[in-house]
């Protein structure tokens, strides 16, 4: 007797397709055997069935049970075999009516008392059925608002294992989940810090401006205390709110990596991660033996924060450097490789030397020259090419440090800024799939970055001076074409190449400057 049970797995953060077939001998010695690669987890299941079919009231077959996990030459993991395994069997055994069998998917894992409890992916699960043409998705119930959100597809979703065998016996209906993807963008906004709590800094704030309006990467170096890490948590308040494809993108991962809440549909708020120095390069990139994902992209379609940015792994930040440039990675172990959407503002703050005080005109520094050359070179020239905007962030006055009132601008005035320029390069980029000006390849930057002879001549006299890559010079003009966007000019102006320069002090030609002494010289 067969029974087969259409189920799914991840590898990354996408799902496929996998067959639980399920033999119950009527001949050979008991025996309850699973192949098909599986992972622990996986061959764990045995006893999580047996004992689940027994307490939801079921007699366990004592006979040679065989369950096969086609396709068999690719790893199984997790719990959400557990649900199929056991109808299967029971299926098998029942001779009950396999239709439902042929047209929806089933995943859950089971406790030892038959209930139906959550898995990961769920959200990648329901889309591979929607893609394979299944009817639906019997999913556990803390899933089911997650896995709604995927349209043209019936999302079922069950509480035990007693209730699934009525469903499959005919003598009850499995209950139906929706939601209205619409209506979970139309709440108030979450609340959260805002950048009007941030006395001073002007210069800081105007990248700030700038690095959320083109989505361009950021750092900011200065003394400790003078507010690196509370304008790089403000950021995010600043960014225009996630539409419904960057909201499916940022759940998938989530779901995938066990950080989605349960009952929980999408994940609206644009994320912000902030990990250690001490994070592996696994924690950081992704990785393990089946791959997961990592901080990065843990940060997609949000803001990925490197407090203290020399103290990372160098290993770390060099890997840094593919996904920053193509926001994508691939994760590649022996017999397996996943991919993982990684499309974020990076933003990294970092102190002048070891100490700290640098440059500082109230403390003085105590560093040696040979000191502070080892610290700044932990941070290779590519790595740093890809950073767009490079800010010093000096001590705030004590008079602006004490200032009350609303002198200062909001996140919300700043965010409007951000959506006008925003708006402006949606109509710029119009087909080729780029959202924002940081994502322009070269003959966008051809097409939309060629400045006015005046600032044509600038940047060439920059270039040569600070010894830019060509890299740095791209980046340069992508910036400039935000700076431009911002005040409604499609004309590149040497004013805005003359501001986007200054924001390239941590080049070659910088750091031997901030050795020295004589930063200030690039402002």
């Amino acid at each position: 007797m067969i029974a087969t049970v259409k189920s799914g797995t991840l590898l990354g953060i996408e799902a496929y397709l996998v067959q639980v077939e399920v033999d119950v001998a009527s001949r050979g010695l008991p025996k309850f055997s699973i192949v098909g690669l599986p992972e622990v987890a996986v061959r764990e299941s045995k006893e999580r069935v047996r004992t689940a079919i027994i307490n939801a009231g079921f007699l366990f077959p004592q006979r040679r049970i065989t369950v096969n996990l086609a396709p068999a030459n690719r790893k199984k993991a997790g719990t959400a075999f557990d649900l199929p395994i056991a109808l299967g069997i029971l299926c098998a055994v029942n001779q009950w009516d396999k239709d439902a069998l042929e047209e929806l998917l089933f995943v859950g894992e089971l406790s030892l008392d038959g209930l139906v409890r959550p898995i990961r992916g769920v959200l990648s699960l329901a889309m591979m059925a929607r893609e394979e043409g299944l009817r639906g998705v019997v999913v556990p119930e803390p899933n089911a608002r997650e896995a709604a959100v995927v349209d043209a597809i019936r999302i079922h979703h069950v509480a035990s294992l007693l209730a699934a065998t009525q469903f499959m016996a005919g003598a009850s209906e499995l209950p139906t989940q929706t939601v209205d993807r619409e209506s979970i963008f139309l709440g108030p906004p979450a609340g959260g810090p805002d950048l009007a709590e941030v006395q001073g800094q002007a210069l800081a704030k105007r990248a700030v401006l700038i690095a959320a309006a083109g989505n361009h990467n950021l750092l900011f170096i200065g003394p400790p205390g003078a507010g690196k890490t509370m304008l790089a948590r403000r950021i995010p308040s600043v960014m225009p709110a996630m539409c419904i494809e960057e909201a499916l993108e940022t759940t998938r991962i989530y779901s995938v990596a066990g950080l989605l809440p349960l009952k929980t549909s999408l994940v609206t708020r644009r994320p912000f991660r902030a990990p250690h120095h001490h994070i592996t390069n696994a924690g950081l990139i992704g990785g393990g033996a089946l791959p997961q994902p990592g901080e990065i992209s843990l940060a997609h379609n949000g803001v990925l924060f490197l407090d203290e940015l020399p103290e990372f792994r160098r290993q770390a930040l060099e890997q840094l450097r593919q996904p920053l440039e193509e926001g994508f990675l691939t994760v590649a172990r022996s017999g397996v490789s996943a991919g993982f959407p990684a499309r974020v503002l990076f933003v990294s703050a970092m102190n002048p030397c070891p100490c700290g005080f640098l440059g500082d005109r109230d403390q003085t520094c105590t560093c040696k020259e040979a000191d502070i050359q080892r610290y700044l070179s932990r941070l290779s020239g590519p790595l740093v090419d890809r950073i767009d905007l490079h800010v010093e962030v000096a001590r705030v006055p004590y008079k602006d440090l004490t200032r009350r009132g609303p002198s200062e601008i909001s996140s919300a005035a700043l965010r409007a800024q951000v959506l006008k320029a925003r708006k402006i390069q949606e109509r710029r980029f119009q087909g080729p799939g780029i959202r924002c000006n940081a994502r322009m390849g070269a003959p966008e930057v051809v097409r939309y970055c060629s400045p006015e002879p005046a600032g044509a001549r600038l940047l060439e006299a920059a270039f040569d001076r600070l010894g830019l890559s060509a890299r740095a010079y791209h980046r340069i003009l992508k910036v400039s074409r935000t700076i431009a966007d911002l005040e409604g000019s499609e004309t590149i102006r040497t004013e805005h190449i003359a501001e986007a320069i200054q924001y390239r002090i941590l080049d070659r030609y910088g750091r031997q400057s901030m050795i020295g002494g004589t930063a200030g010289q690039l402002h």
